[in-house]
Formats: C-alpha cells, structure tokens, sequence
C-alpha cells in the first residue's frame, strides 16, 4: 500500500502533461510488472485520426520513448492499424485480449469524452485485483487533469489561458531557461528553429458585442476557437488572452508554413457564417523565435505586426520580419525585461 501512495503522490506532483504521461506508465510499470506498458492518444481530424505514441516503457527499461510531438501525421499509424485500443477509445471502456502476450486496456478520459488509451502487455492475464487498482489510479488520474483544466483553461473557451503562456514559451517552445550571460548581438538575430508566436485579434468585436449582446459575442469567441483548432496543428498551443485577443506558439514549421497556417486559419474565419453576426474577420501577427527572446519581446513583436494590420485594412496577415525589412516597422530588438507585460 506504501508503494502504491508514493506513487501517486509522484503522479500529482507535476502540472506538465507530457510529464504526467510519462509518470504515470512509471509508476503502474513498477507497481504491475508489465511486459510493457503504454498510453496512445489520437490526433488529426476526425474520420483520419492517427495514434500518437505519449509514453511507453518496457520492462528493464529507465526511460520511456514518445513520438515526437510535430512528427508528420502521415508517418503514424492509423486508428484502425490498431482495432482493439480503437475500439476502448470509441466504447470508452476497458477490454482485454488473450496472449500471449497478453492485453489489457483501458480508457483515458476527462469529463467529456476518450482522449487516449492506456496498454499494458502482460505474460499472463491480468488479475481482477490488478483492474482494480489500474480503474482506481485512473481515477485518480482523470481528477488531477480536471483539477489542471480547471486552473490551465480559458472557462469559455477550453483553449489555454494567459497564465500558462510564460511557462509554455520557456519549456515547450524556445527549451531553455532565462539566459544570464547576455548574447552577442549576432545570436540575438538567430531565430529558433521554426519556432513562432502569433497573435489574432477579432476585427471591430466591440461593435459585435454593441450590436447584438455579450452573448452572441461570447459565442463568436467560441466558435473562433473551434476554428483556430481545425486550422492549426495538434501541437501547436493556442490561448485566449481574455477579450478578443487569442495566441498561437508553433514550433517545427518554416516561414512559408507559420504564414499559410494563419492564412488558413484569417480565410477559414472569413467564410464562416457566424449565427446572428454573419461575417467576422481577423488581424493577425506573427514573428520568429529570437535566441534571447522572453514571452513579452516575442508577444510586442507580433503584437506589433497585427497593429499594422490594423491599421492597413485589417482582415490579414503579416510577418513582422517581413514588414521590418520591408522599411514598415523599426526592429526594436529589445533585450529581454525591458517590458514587462505578465
């Protein structure tokens, strides 16, 4: 029972996900002794899903393996590659196949819907106990990632909130901490390996909200998050930064592809038919990752760029690097805590 206590004291300890994932096959490998054991979640549109691997250990092994979050969709199996965990994830519930080696699955869900499936691979089939304790910790599970949803989440949107963006640019986006030793000024102008941050901004949304009450308005916002989540890839992170300003970091892209996916996302919201609104259009700004860059310089630049948009026509998309070496903006170049905006 100790170990089974410490082992969930560990699972909650961490507010990463990709850590959570991992932690959790960590911690039911050493308390089970699986063959292997793995959890899988589906990613793509739906009808083309495909099964990204989160974490899967073997036995002896330290370290568990995961597919790379921008691998390309086409180089990952497909749902019906793997009929049994397709199906625990369409049925939401756990099955079991014969061995050897012997397969238990089960369901990862939040409070809607499936998200993932959880696989252990076992010499002989797992006890009614060892179900037992694997529905319990899950439970466990699922609660800590509401409890993660609740403090992560923007409440009307389900996209990530404000609060999390530092940490998410820091970790996930430009992997490093603050430097202290500050950077040559021919380091400051790498860019980060297709790393990108965009900002949207909802054209004349006072007017909507004016027009036709703070409901529909709130619904435009929904619907626009819905869109932004079609338009954009499974890794990329969106946020809503409260009113109608929202915020995309995207990392393993070129130019031409950080630039088509906001020009997919600007022409997919203008030929959406926004119930009681009709047409909304969207000012969009993006920039690279620069190698001292902290979340304020990054977001000023992109910032930058959507005033430009907005003052130029709204209703389109631009790159600030383009629009500095095109002579329309300075390059102010700030080193990082010279703004402060979080």
């Amino acid at each position: 029972m100790s170990q089974v206590i410490e082992r969930l004291a560990e699972l909650t300890g961490h507010r990463d996900r990709d850590v959570l994932d991992v932690t959790l096959v960590a911690a039911l490998r050493d308390l089970l002794r699986p063959t292997s054991v793995a959890i899988y979640r589906p990613i793509g549109e739906p009808g083309a899903q495909r099964w990204l691997t989160r974490a899967h250990l073997h036995a002896g092994e330290t370290t568990p393996t995961a597919d790379a979050l921008w691998t390309e969709l086409d180089d990952l199996p497909g749902l019906d590659d793997h009929p049994l965990r397709r199906d625990c994830l369409l049925h939401q519930t756990a099955l079991a196949q014969a061995g050897p080696p012997a397969l238990s699955l089960f369901p990862l869900s939040n409070e809607q819907v499936a998200i993932g499936v959880l696989e252990f691979a076992t010499e002989q089939p797992m006890t009614d106990e060892q179900w037992r304790l694997v529905g319990s910790i899950l439970r466990i599970f699922r609660n800590f990632q509401s409890l993660l949803d609740y403090s992560e989440r923007d409440t009307l949107t389900g996209l990530l909130n404000r609060k999390t963006f530092d940490e998410a640019f820091l970790r996930n986006v430009v992997g490093r901490p603050l430097e202290i030793v500050a950077p040559t000024p021919e380091q400051r102008r790498v860019a980060a390996s297709g790393q990108w941050l965009g900002v949207i901004d909802i054209d004349h949304f006072k007017a909507v909200n004016d027009g036709f009450g703070h409901l529909i308005g709130d619904e435009v916002l929904l619907l626009l998050s819905r869109l932004m989540r079609s338009s954009f890839r499974f890794h990329d992170h969106l946020y809503r930064f409260g009113g109608e300003e929202f915020v995309v970091l995207m990392r393993g892209c070129s130019a031409e592809g950080a630039a088509m996916a906001f020009e997919r996302l600007r022409s997919n919201v203008q030929a959406y038919s926004f119930p009681r609104v009709g047409q909304i259009t969207v000012s969009v700004g993006f920039t690279d990752m620069r190698y001292d860059d902290t979340p304020a310089t990054a977001f000023e630049r992109a910032d930058q760029a959507v005033y430009h948009v907005k003052a130029n026509g709204r209703n389109q998309v631009a790159c600030h690097g383009e629009l500095v070496a095109r002579g329309l903006l300075a390059d102010t170049d700030r080193s990082s805590g010279d703004v402060e905006l979080f």
